[in-house]
Parts: structure tokens; C-alpha cells; sequence
């Protein structure tokens, strides 16, 4: 949790000392000093501050404050590592069918017996987001429906065929540092439980909390800036290869950035290419890699980079974003996939 505490004061130092920069000037002759107020800073909720451009990212997280509903369906292919330090789902049940070997674990909750080399998933997403305040809301996540479909194994170490439910629930909240017509930066806690049955591959089998940090500016009208980075910390999980190796799971750092510009952009309707950069290191764990290392290979260190391009359109009362997103480097969570999200606010 230090490193975790660490992310969290550091972002709190940083938007702080933006929002002591002065949010009023000194008028010029015979004009009103409320005249001359920037309308930059006007709160969050306001006439004005309600206007401000929407956030448009598809995978970033949204620096937004606001009560929505957001309903979203993920397309994953090719991955070939699912238990990388029980980030996507727990250790693999294979360990349970080592007998006599050192790396047996009987209590490893992933599916099994087999050692996939290649699967796919899908995900239906509900997500709830209630405003407190203008600087302040908490929200539910609900994987409505999961499904794993493993497409290949390592010979000779069994299978299982597919699996479908509901996954691990999520809630949260986020608290608004600073939030005026052209920014948002804002803290977001969320945590993880444990709901999904991970012999399935539906869930992790262990606890996780989320500390982030969430940033979005406008730079125009027509052009946004959105960025996130956080740290998925878990709590619990499954022993390491070995009984004398540390936790098979272990914290991933995540990160993102990504730019958008309206190519349409009129009172009824915008239409808002962008571009995601999203990235996560894997602090420490371990993982039962197939294709590369051998059994219980170490995770830490492992560097995993995506490139996220898609739309979204928004009209009123909602938005609507499709995008394609694909891994740029040798380690994935997942090769390709495929997002379509609704939001509508309230």
C-alpha cells in the first residue's frame, strides 16, 4: 500500500497547488471586479460549467463528475497469459494436478487442468455514477455478463471448454480537486470484490482497491487532452509457484493518454475521433506463461503498451464511442478488442 499512498499524495500535492492559482484579476478602470472574474473557474455545476466539452476517451477513465449511466461491451482476443499475477483472472488450476511436484497448490482458484496459450472473452458492463456534489460522486460496476472462450492449450495438459457468468463487482468513488470550464482533475478510489467464480475465469478470487488519478483539459473547443495513471494494488491471493515465493499476484501500475479532436461538431451533434495510448508494468507477480518462460515464470518487470483508436459520437442526452484497440508490445493482457459504450447523464 505505500506505493499506492505514495500516487495518491503526490497527485494531491500537484492539483493542489494548481488550485492556488488566483481565479480573479484585477478589473480594468469601470469595469465590475465579478465582470472580470475568469470564467475558467467558475464551480463545477454551474451554468457555465455545464457546457464545458464532455469527456470523449473510450479506455481512459473519465475525469467527470457527473450522475450517468454507462453500459459497455468488451471483445478481448488472443490472450495468452490470463493469470499474469491474477491481474485478468486467478492462478491456474493446473496447480492443483501436480502431484508430487513442489509447484503443486490445491488451492489455486483459476479453471483448469489445461494451460491456455490462446483465449478469447467477452464482457457486458453496467456502470452506475451517482453526484453527490459538484465535486464528488460514488459508482457501481456490474459485469452483468462474462465469458471466457479458451481457444488452445499446451499439449497434453488437459482442457476446459467454455465458461460464462458474472464477473467481480466494482465500486468506487471520485473526488474532484479541480474542476472549471476547461479542466478536470480528480482522484478516483475503487475497489474490487471478489463476486465472480474463478474457477470459471470469471474473477480474481481476492480483493483489490484502485487508487488513481484522472486529468482532462480542453485545449480548444474541438480539442481534448485526457490522461490517467493508477495502481492496481491486490489484497489476498493465491501463494507463489513455490511456498517460499512471494504472492502469485502483485500490484500493476496503469497509465494512459489520448487526444481528441471534433471533426463534427454542431449544436445537435459532435462526432470526435481518438486516439489512446494506454500502458501497465507489472510491479511483481508471476504468471504461468506457456510460450516463452516455463511454468510459474516471474512476472515482475513486464512492460504491456496499447493503442486504442475509435469515436465517439455524442448527442442529447448520451454518447455513443466504438473502438478497436491492439497490443504494441510482445506481452499482452490481450492482442486485439473491440469496445462499444452508451452513456447517458442525468
Amino acid at each position: 500500500m505505500r506505493r499506492a499512498t505514495m500516487i495518491v499524495l503526490a497527485v494531491l500535492i500537484s492539483a493542489n497547488a494548481s488550485a492556488q492559482e488566483p481565479a480573479t484579476a484585477t478589473p480594468p478602470a469601470g469595469e465590475s471586479t465579478a465582470a472580470a472574474a475568469p470564467a475558467a473557474f467558475q464551480p463545477a455545476g454551474s451554468t457555465k460549467a455545464s457546457k464545458r466539452r464532455g469527456s470523449m476517451v473510450g479506455y481512459i477513465e473519465d475525469a467527470t463528475i457527473r450522475t450517468e449511466l454507462r453500459l459497455r461491451f468488451d471483445g478481448g482476443f488472443g490472450v495468452d497469459s490470463p493469470d499474469r499475477a491474477e491481474f485478468f483472472y486467478g492462478k491456474c488450476g493446473c496447480y492443483r494436478d501436480l502431484a508430487g511436484s513442489p509447484l503443486l497448490d490445491a488451492d489455486a482458484p483459476g479453471p483448469g487442468p489445461g494451460i491456455v496459450t490462446d483465449l478469447d472473452f467477452q464482457q457486458f458492463n453496467v456502470m452506475g455514477q451517482f453526484a453527490v456534489s459538484d465535486r464528488l460522486s460514488v459508482f457501481g460496476e456490474l459485469p452483468l455478463l462474462q465469458s471466457i472462450r479458451p481457444q488452445s492449450f499446451v499439449p497434453g495438459t488437459g482442457s476446459f471448454g467454455n465458461m460464462s457468468g458474472i464477473g467481480d463487482l466494482k465500486a468506487g468513488l471520485k473526488v474532484g480537486l479541480v474542476s472549471d470550464e476547461r479542466r478536470s482533475a480528480t482522484v478516483m478510489l475503487r475497489a474490487s470484490f471478489p463476486t465472480g467464480d474463478a474457477g470459471k475465469g470469471l474473477g480474481t478470487d481476492h480483493a483489490s482497491l484502485e487508487p488513481a488519478f484522472l486529468y482532462r483539459h480542453d485545449l480548444s473547443d474541438r480539442v481534448s487532452i485526457e490522461s490517467q495513471i493508477g495502481d492496481w494494488h491486490p489484497f489476498g491471493g493465491s501463494r507463489g509457484p513455490l511456498p517460499t515465493d512471494d504472492k502469485f499476484t502483485g500490484d500493476v501500475i496503469y497509465y494512459g493518454i489520448g487526444p481528441s479532436f471534433d471533426v463534427v461538431h454542431t449544436d445537435k451533434v459532435r462526432f470526435t475521433p481518438v486516439i489512446e495510448l494506454v500502458g501497465w508494468h507489472v510491479v511483481r507477480g508471476f504468471e504461468t506463461k506457456t510460450l516463452l518462460t516455463p511454468l510459474g515464470g516471474d512476472a515482475k518487470g513486464v512492460n504491456i503498451v496499447n493503442i486504442k483508436v475509435g469515436a465517439r459520437t455524442t448527442f442529447a442526452g448520451g454518447s455513443l464511442y466504438v473502438g478497436f484497440g491492439r497490443a504494441l508490445t510482445d506481452a499482452v493482457w490481450y492482442d486485439k478488442m473491440l469496445r462499444v459504450e452508451y452513456r447517458a447523464g442525468f
